[in-house]
Order: C-alpha cells, then sequence, then structure tokens
C-alpha cells in the first residue's frame, strides 16, 4: 500500500508539474485567454514591482538551489523516502513557480516592440527555446528528473538506480541545451516589456549561477568523464565538439 501511495503522489506531482509549465509557457508569452501573464493586470508603483518580483524570482532561486544539492538530499532522505524524493522536489518547485506566476507584478511599459514577420519569427523563436527545453529532458531521462521513474521503479520493487553519464544529440553540442533553451524562450519577444526584460535578465543570471553549481556537482558525480567532457563541448552556446 505504501508502494502505491508513493506512486499516486508521485504521478499527481508530475500532472501538477504539467500544468504548472504549460501555464508558464502561456505566461512568458501572454496568452490573451488567460487570467494572469507577465504583462497583465493593473501596474502599480515601479520600485514596488521591481521588489515583489526580485523576492518571488529568489525564493524560486533559493529552493531551486537548495534542494537540488547533493548535501541536501543526503540530510533530506533522512525524512524522505529516496523513492518520493525527487517528486518532493519537483512538488515544492512547482509551489514556489506557481507563487510566481500568481504574485508577479507587471511593468507594462515597452521597451522594444517589433511587428509583422519579424514578430512572427521571435514568437516563433520562443515557442523553439521551449521545445528544445522539453527535447533535452526526453534525451536524458524526462520521467527520472521529474521523478516519475522512482516511484515506479519503487511499485514494481526494482532497484533505482543510479544516474548514467550519457551525452544524446543536442548534448554533444551543448552541456546544457535546457538552460540554452530557456534563455532563446524568455529572450526571443516580440514585444519586451519593463517586466518581462527584467524576468529575462533575472532568470538568465540565475542560469549562469546554477550552471557554476551544476558543473561543481557533475565533476564531483562523474569526476574526469566530465572533465573531459567540459574540455570537448561548450556549456552553453552551441558549437562542434572539441577533440
Amino acid at each position: 500500500m505504501s508502494r502505491l501511495l508513493a506512486f499516486v503522489y508521485g504521478a499527481l506531482v508530475y500532472v501538477m508539474f504539467l500544468g504548472a509549465i504549460v501555464y508558464s509557457i502561456g505566461f512568458v508569452a501572454n496568452w490573451t485567454d488567460l487570467p494572469k501573464t507577465i504583462d497583465s493586470g493593473a501596474p502599480g508603483p515601479v520600485m514596488s514591482a521591481v521588489a515583489i518580483d526580485l523576492i518571488l524570482l529568489g525564493i524560486f532561486a533559493i529552493q531551486h538551489s537548495v534542494m537540488a544539492r547533493p548535501g541536501f538530499k543526503a540530510w533530506w532522505t533522512r525524512f524522505v523516502p529516496t523513492a518520493v524524493e525527487r517528486s518532493t522536489y519537483v512538488l515544492f518547485a512547482n509551489l514556489v513557480l506557481i507563487l510566481l506566476l500568481w504574485k508577479w507584478q507587471p511593468m507594462p511599459e515597452v521597451v522594444w516592440q517589433v511587428e509583422g514577420p519579424a514578430a512572427a519569427a521571435l514568437a516563433g523563436l520562443s515557442q523553439i527555446g521551449w521545445g528544445i527545453v522539453f527535447l533535452s529532458t526526453f534525451l536524458i531521462s524526462h520521467f527520472d528528473l521529474f521523478g516519475l521513474k522512482q516511484v515506479f521503479d519503487n511499485l514494481r520493487q526494482v532497484r533505482i538506480e543510479d544516474p548514467q553519464f550519457r551525452t544524446p544529440f543536442l548534448y554533444k553540442f551543448v552541456r546544457h541545451p535546457l538552460y540554452l533553451g530557456f534563455i532563446i524562450a524568455f529572450w526571443a519577444a516580440p514585444v519586451m516589456t519593463m517586466g518581462h526584460l527584467f524576468f529575462a535578465v533575472a532568470t538568465t543570471g540565475y542560469i549562469f549561477i546554477g550552471l557554476l553549481l551544476e558543473e561543481r556537482d557533475m565533476v564531483a558525480m562523474f569526476g574526469q568523464t566530465y572533465v573531459n567532457y567540459q574540455r570537448r563541448v561548450s556549456m552553453i552556446v552551441p558549437t562542434l565538439p572539441r577533440e
């Protein structure tokens, strides 16, 4: 029964993630049929909006960075079963993302705006960025990344395997295609407002800080294999692999 409950828990968290990420795409793209987007809502004082949005982004960054570290996981799994550790991380990530989307304060002053074919091209490029994000997760292990594989293996009483180092497809040209996809999705905007620009700058800065932490963890986990990978493949800008 506990294994079944763990699986149901992980499945519900995964469904919650799907809803949150799809809403996030519309939030950044300003889909008009959503109740709240990055530029919708009554604007308030600029400094107040900056402060609130910075706090929201800070909560998001701290949760992602702290809970993803191996040291925290080692401590955390003293209280949370290993099978649901990843699902619990995803649950907290969902909650802080929903908080950010809900309480985000718009700053609608336009920084740049393009129309016609250029606007369609930027909108399409943003969607390509999101496509790179999803493709990157499936190239490694989408269901492992979001905790569903762990609870399914636990339900079947199959040993949860340690992560293996692989470099399929996009990972042969850039070490972190997932983060590259986010950067493209956030910056390719036909209408760039002050609020959207603040979001893009802040999230890009966080991505590069997160990359430094993640690279350190990868070297600790995979040793010389990852060091050699660093030498061959660019971190965020796609290039041909170096021998």
